[in-house]
């Protein structure tokens, strides 16, 4: 969707517009010398040309309207591809060699030709620099379009707004920062998607046939469901804690978040089943499952300035821009939790 066209142009002369102006000074002050009319004519086709050049730049940007199309996942510090369509509405110019730019774009979008009354998708990429909602409000559009003697440029409205997920840390820091989940190779005591056998109980309506222990099932008459034992290696909880202490730089506190971040990317990676947890709410992504959510959440996760009470599992994997003391804090609030259940 586009808003409507609110004129902030400027002109510019080039090195062949300045060049051009100088030779139609010249010849103008040669034919008021020698009124020669080949002269004068020649003088009137110049200046002719000029405000055709003029014309011609002025009309074709001014009708041109740009759509920023779907923008794949984009990631703070790396590029996303998306799409611009743009239309020329012009009954009269079309336009050649126009080159798109804005602040958010990886790069500049040159245009061949953009004929009159008709539409063009371009591929494009765009690069954020830091995670949250990004409104795309406008892009420059320039060209010097058809002699090359101006350098003309409006600026065109657009209304698009991506969701920029945290910056994810290159392989290399993965490796040094992240080690494997403690038990990754051993199962837990508790019900879950392993493959060892926990308990029994009788069917309930809703259960997956899958889990039927046939050979109990046919000795007691009567549907029996297996549970399995919970494998640590393909269940994580990652906890991040907003609380942002007065003495914590944003930067800090973004790096905190690219962090868990990038936590969550390798355990997806690696085939984990990951429950972030935050204040008031869990989300969790199975195997298989896309780990969007999970990303939107720290996207839109925004710092809090008082301390929050967050309980949490013993095992749980916690992320805190306030240092090892809240961490400790909410890792013994969650052994009582544990041993008070």
């Amino acid at each position: 969707m586009t808003a409507p066209f609110e004129f902030n142009g400027v002109v510019r002369l080039t090195r062949i517009g300045t060049t051009y102006i100088l030779g139609t000074i010249v010849l103008a002050i040669a034919a008021l010398n020698t009124g020669n009319n080949a002269i004068y004519i020649g003088v009137a086709f110049m200046l002719a040309c000029l405000l055709l050049s003029g014309l011609a730049s002025k009309g074709g940007l001014k009708h041109l309207q740009v759509e920023i199309g779907a923008i794949d996942e984009a990631w703070a510090g790396r590029p996303a591809d998306a799409t611009l369509r743009i239309r020329n509405r012009s009954r009269i110019w079309s336009v050649r060699d126009v080159i798109f730019i804005s602040g958010d774009l990886a790069a500049p979008v040159l245009v061949p030709l953009l004929q009159r009354r008709k539409d063009v998708v371009v591929p494009a990429q765009f690069l954020f620099k830091r995670r949250g909602i990004v409104e795309l409000r406008t892009l420059d559009s320039y060209t010097r379009y058809p002699f090359g003697f101006f350098l003309k440029k409006r600026r065109l409205k657009v209304h698009s707004e991506v969701v920029v997920y945290p910056r994810i840390h290159p392989d290399e820091v993965v490796r040094e920062r992240f080690r494997a989940v403690v038990g990754e190779q051993h199962s837990e005591p508790r019900p879950g998607d392993g493959t060892e056998i926990h308990s029994f109980r009788d069917y309930t309506r809703g259960d997956s046939l899958r889990h039927v222990y046939w050979k109990k099932s046919a000795s007691l008459g009567r549907w029996i469901m297996k549970q399995n034992e919970a494998e640590s290696a393909r269940s994580v909880q990652v906890v991040v804690d907003p609380y942002k202490p007065r003495n914590v730089s944003d930067d800090q506190f973004e790096e905190m978040i690219s962090d868990a971040a990038t936590f969550i990317f390798d355990a997806h990676a690696r085939g984990f089943d990951v429950t972030l947890t935050l204040p008031r709410v869990d989300i969790r992504m199975h195997e298989g499952h896309s780990p969007a959510p999970l990303y939107r959440a720290l996207a839109l996760l925004e710092a809090v300035y008082e301390p929050l009470d967050m309980i949490v599992d013993r095992n749980a994997v916690f992320f805190s821009a306030s240092g090892g003391a809240a961490a400790a804090s909410a890792a013994e609030g969650g052994r009582d939790d544990a041993k008070s259940a």
